[in-house]
């Protein structure tokens, strides 16, 4: 009965130890002297200059077929008389029709031909009057007495035709002008084969007669086509509207649980172009935009005024997307990504040590080069019979280093600096106790996961590319981003920088042209 008695007040005594202590480090929680911290310079301001290279490619079948469908297919007109004193109220009239056209490329040059065809017909009356070639004739042969005799001889319905055959072509070599604007260059050739036909006598050189009014019709064609070229504002409004599509900023996906949301800015700040390269499938035009890329940590209004000169470069390359990111993470929101993968973890994990310890939170500091980890822990002995236990913080430094391919923050170098001092200095010393085990740990889970951000970053990509890639009439745009990387680290005393680098390929044809 006395054993009894005894175990009885034993517990009641240990309960109430227990109590007292548990009240006590509720009422009076464990306050760790917070190690003094290096002030670091703040980061300077930084935007990345990203590229987005994109080259149009324009079949020469689909120029053919535009030029196919705005030309004039029948044209026609009058020639002068070569013979007036011969012919009398004449016409000389000529009517050609083009066949279909085609394009081909070489030497940077597009050139357009067609096959002409048609029909020079003259008509009117013939006179031998004196002095004409046939009164002449006629004297030669009968003598000029005879002649006189015969006088003149009037035919009145005089009709002669003969056919034209030919090849009409246009060369362009077309170039960017700095303002926005393409200059075709273009000139125009005929070539007609040497028919003729003989009016009384007379020769009549087709070539001679017609090639002047049909080079002066095809000439007329080429010129308002070049100047309707000159003048057209389709490149500049086109490019104005990819140039604001960019100019914005894009929520991301939040990188933890319950952290506030960031967003990807794009500033657009120049305008790059290569001149037309042309070979003998395509024309092939280079466009492209640098813009100013960060990630910010509120939505913004970017102001982008679009350039009024274009920058023409001698080469741009292939079709490409490198974007830079430099993402600026604040030491809170970073210290709620780890809890997010340590909170509620205990450790040792197998279960083995005299001491459990169970990570509640986690804090990240900056001071100098390192990086000091606080980590809230209720650290429970698992010897005795009580089981004895309480919070506390434990501070840990480590230096961060990026893993670029594993795309994580690695935490190296650790040391346990302060454990802190709980009720009586008994909870303290159990922290002191799981501080190997946490250190331990963190060696082996000492990494703070960013793929978050980058997988973020690319989707909102891929997004932004996929908006590109929805049909639009006449253009077939190919695109999409190939990966995306964290690339470099630095930091100051509240704000840790991450650069991620995302890169893709983009390409576009054109399918149709706008009708001329």
């Amino acid at each position: 009965m006395r054993l009894k008695s005894i175990a009885i007040a034993i517990l009641i005594l240990g309960g109430s130890f227990y109590a007292s202590l548990t009240a006590m480090d509720w009422l009076w929680p464990p306050r760790a002297s917070r190690p003094a911290l290096e002030k670091l310079p703040p980061l300077p301001p930084i935007a990345r200059r990203s590229e987005f290279i994109t080259p149009i490619v324009v079949p020469l079948t689909v120029i053919a077929s535009t030029l196919e469908r705005a030309a004039p297919r029948d044209f026609g007109g009058k020639a002068d008389n070569p013979a007036s004193q011969l012919l009398t109220d004449s016409d000389i009239d000529w009517h050609v029709s083009r066949g279909t056209m085609t394009a081909t490329g070489a030497q940077n040059a597009l050139n357009v031909s067609t096959p002409l065809a048609g029909k020079l017909i003259v008509t009117g009356s013939l006179s031998t009057a004196s002095g004409t070639p046939l009164n002449n004739a006629l004297g030669n042969l009968l003598g000029a007495k005879a002649a006189q005799q015969l006088g003149n001889i009037s035919i009145k319905s005089l009709n002669a035709n003969a056919a034209i055959n030919g090849t009409a072509t246009a060369t362009a070599r077309p170039r960017l002008t700095t303002d926005w604007h393409l200059d075709p260059q273009l000139s125009a050739q005929v070539t007609l084969a040497n028919n003729s036909l003989s009016v009384a006598g007379a020769k009549v050189a087709v070539p001679a007669q017609v090639k002047p009014v049909i080079d002066r019709t095809v000439n007329e064609q080429v010129d308002r086509l070049q100047q309707r070229l000159r003048a057209d504002d389709s490149f500049r409004r086109a490019m104005r509207e990819q140039w604001a599509s960019i100019c914005r900023s894009i929520p991301l996906p939040s990188p933890a649980s319950g952290a506030p949301p960031l967003y990807l800015e794009m500033r657009p700040v120049k305008a790059l172009a290569a001149q037309p390269q042309i070979d003998n499938a395509a024309v092939t035009l280079t466009v492209g935009l640098q813009a100013e890329t960060r990630i910010v940590n509120h939505a913004t209004t970017p102001r982008c005024p679009f350039p009024e000169v274009l920058d023409i470069q001698s080469a741009l390359g292939g079709g490409r997307i490198n974007v830079g990111v430099p993402i600026d993470l604040p030491f809170a929101q970073l210290g709620q990504i780890a809890e997010a993968e340590l909170k509620d973890r205990v450790f040792p994990e197998d279960g083995s040590g005299a001491i459990e310890a169970r990570i509640k939170s986690v804090d990240v500091d900056a001071s100098g080069d390192r990086l000091l980890v606080s980590l809230l822990v209720h650290a429970t002995e698992t010897t005795s019979w009580f089981g004895l236990g309480a919070d506390a913080v434990v501070r840990i430094w480590c230096k961060p280093v990026l893993d670029a391919n594993a795309q994580v923050l690695r935490l190296t170098d650790l040391s346990v600096a302060v454990t802190s001092d709980a009720a009586f200095g008994l909870f303290g010393a159990l922290a002191q106790r799981a501080a190997p085990y946490l250190a331990q740990a963190l060696e082996q889970h000492a990494t703070i996961d960013l793929k978050q951000l980058s997988s973020g970053v690319q989707q909102k990509l891929a997004g932004l590319i996929g908006d590109l890639q929805a049909d639009q009439s006449g253009v077939r745009v190919k695109a999409n981003v190939t990966d995306v990387r964290l690339g470099e680290i630095s930091f100051d005393s509240t704000t840790l920088r991450v650069i991620a680098e995302a890169n893709g390929t983009v390409h576009v044809t054109v399918t149709q042209l706008p009708a001329l």
